[in-house]
């Protein structure tokens, strides 16, 4: 045991002393900043219609993807329950949050993402931040997708 080896499959920085030198790899880890709530200037929000989807950010309304389960490209259906934000709006002070477990103003509510082909769900938003109640402007933000 005089010579380590390296793990098989763990990239290094530096060339191993056996092989010849070349560039060594580098390899960047870090957030995404689409997941970030960054929109970029080539989003899909409508019906795909064939494009190729690079990555979907599935929110609060219907969106772009291709089912990994029929292979079906459209509009996701959405179906929402009450969650934590939801909640919260309830017991703000002086009842002015009793609206948000009422059906028809689901804003606060988390959003589940269904194939229209097949029926499976494919994706979930979960609004857990409690702070959105006092955020009214961020109450509903639009799903999109990446082209490849």
């Amino acid at each position: 045991m005089g010579k380590e080896d390296p793990a098989i499959g763990v990239p290094y920085a530096y060339p191993a002393s056996n092989q010849p030198t070349t560039d060594p790899q580098q390899f960047y880890i870090g957030q995404n900043p689409y997941q970030e709530g960054m929109i970029p200037p080539n989003a899909v929000y409508g019906d795909p219609k064939g494009i190729p989807l690079q990555q979907t950010m599935f929110k609060d309304t219907p969106a772009p993807f291709q089912c990994v389960y029929c292979g079906n490209s459209a509009l996701t259906n959405i179906k929402s329950k009450p969650g934590l934000a939801a909640l919260i709006g309830c017991l703000t002070p002086f009842g002015i949050g009793f609206c948000f477990l009422c059906p028809c103003t689901d804003c606060l509510w988390n959003k589940y993402h269904y194939c229209p082909s097949c029926g499976q769900k494919v994706a979930e938003f979960e609004k857990h931040d409690a702070c959105i109640v006092m955020d009214p402007p961020n109450w509903t933000e639009p799903s999109f997708a990446v082209p490849a």
